[in-house]
């Protein structure tokens, strides 16, 4: 006999006390009769009323949206951006926060994810609790940061621009982001026709005057004559590979860190924040503190950046190998660092490319995972090589807090932690962890 399906409360409103803040951009609440709800555009401690967007009779928990504010929280602010709030863009989840609200509020994740996923205290972890605004973010009362050099505009069904609303295909069509670096914003994207697109990629260097557009079509449809209000390179997304292909211009992106130029091909990957490369750059290298002929590992490396930091300060005698997975970010990489004799990058999935370099021992390790983390399994190699320091560099809390509970297994300790608020407006921020063997000082 089938089961009846369960019924959707999709459109249920309920009066809610809003509890803490969760990992995604949303606070946690719960119905009179006890049901979770993961409720958006709220701050915790506000009275509202939560609609639902998804979820059924009987589910572990609901998702929602703050419809009606009834008791504020001190730390709300009519958000700037007029795209913002329930049903709308998704791009950003605390537009309705002060700035030094957010970044308590991701300190508040940080501090829980570390304890609930790593059974590490702050203190353990050598964190002062805070989360570091980016240098210049710091800004009036109203006033967004302008940090994101890479916007992907999903275009509608009549070739308007716009952003995806929150857990949706569904395209918000915008004038201008508020939070889109001036270099994306100086192309003029939104005021253009883009039928027969699917997506336009807009990527603006900071360390140089490069401006580049990729461009995804529906299958079938050609590409439009691109005429935008800056010189810029164009890229296509093939149809049948899903590869990143030359129509014009260069095939990179130029970026400056640690006074170095990096090439970036194909939309590959770079930090979004024009002020990230540097200050990650910095963080680690301070966590570390490389010496003179210091072997060192670079995981995950992208197109060079901790190696080739490492490769300056480890000098002549040293050595660093770089591991990285895609096919064009090794090229880039292999370019970027071409002068330094001491510096090998290897393509593969670090899981398999690290074991077949025959590695057992090196001094230094800086580990850059994406979002998902580096897992049990690379983490219980790295700790057998017996490194001084590991930096690792996260983008994700919960992962970072995973694979620091695999690293105390291993027989590594966290010696500090820094956060840096490197997405303002968003959930997202940037942790750096410096790790080190238990035993010392032990």
């Amino acid at each position: 006999m089938q089961a009846e399906p369960k019924k959707s409360l999709v459109g249920a409103e309920y009066e809610v006390e809003v509890g803490p803040v969760a990992h995604g951009g949303h606070c946690i609440a719960r119905t009179a009769e006890g049901q979770v709800l993961f409720v958006r555009h709220t701050l915790p401690g506000e009275r509202v009323v939560a609609r639902v967007t998804d979820g059924e009779e009987g589910a572990r928990f609901l998702r929602a949206d703050a419809v009606q504010i009834l008791e504020a929280s001190k730390d709300r602010v009519e958000a700037p951006c007029p795209y913002a709030g329930p049903g709308r863009c998704g791009g950003c989840d605390w537009q309705h926060a002060k700035p030094g609200a957010q970044r308590r509020l991701k300190g508040e994740v940080i501090a829980e994810q570390l304890k609930h996923l790593a059974g590490l205290t702050p203190e353990e972890a050598g964190w002062d609790g805070t989360v570091m605004p980016a240098e210049g973010d710091k800004l009036p009362s109203g006033e967004v940061p302008q940090w994101r050099t890479r916007v992907q505009y999903a275009i509608d069904a009549d070739g308007n621009a716009g952003l995806r609303r929150h857990r949706s295909h569904e395209v918000e069509p915008i004038e201008h982001c508020m939070i889109a670096a001036e270099g994306v914003s100086e192309l003029g994207i939104e005021q253009r026709d883009w039928s027969g697109m699917k997506s336009v990629d807009a990527i603006a260097a900071t360390g140089s005057q490069d401006r580049m557009v990729i461009l995804e079509p529906k299958p079938g449809a050609r590409l439009p004559l691109v005429e935008l209000d800056k010189p810029v390179s164009v890229m296509r997304v093939g149809e049948k590979d899903g590869g990143v292909h030359r129509v014009h211009g260069r095939a990179f992106v130029r970026e400056r860190a640690d006074d170095r130029t990096y090439r970036v091909g194909n939309g590959g990957f770079w930090q979004v924040h024009p002020k990230a490369a540097d200050t990650l750059m910095r963080a680690v290298m301070q966590g570390l503190l490389p010496r003179k002929g210091d072997t060192a590992l670079d995981l995950y490396c992208g197109v060079g950046l901790f190696a080739g930091a490492l490769a300056d300060r480890v000098g002549e005698k040293g050595a660093v190998l770089g591991i990285e997975s895609g096919k064009r970010a090794v090229e880039d990489a292999r370019h970027n660092l071409e002068s330094f004799d001491r510096v090998r990058i290897e393509q593969g999935k670090v899981e398999a490319a690290l074991p077949r370099t025959g590695i057992t021992e090196v001094d230094l390790i800086v580990l850059d995972p994406p979002r998902a983390g580096a897992g049990k399994k690379t983490v219980a190699h790295l700790a057998t090589l017996g490194a001084r320091r590991i930096a690792y560099v996260a983008c994700d809390p919960a992962a970072l807090a995973r694979d620091l509970g695999y690293f105390k297994e291993g027989g590594y300790k966290v010696r500090t932690l820094r956060a840096f608020d490197l997405f303002p407006m968003t959930h997202h921020v940037e942790c750096v962890a410096i790790l080190e063997p238990a035993a010392k000082g032990a």
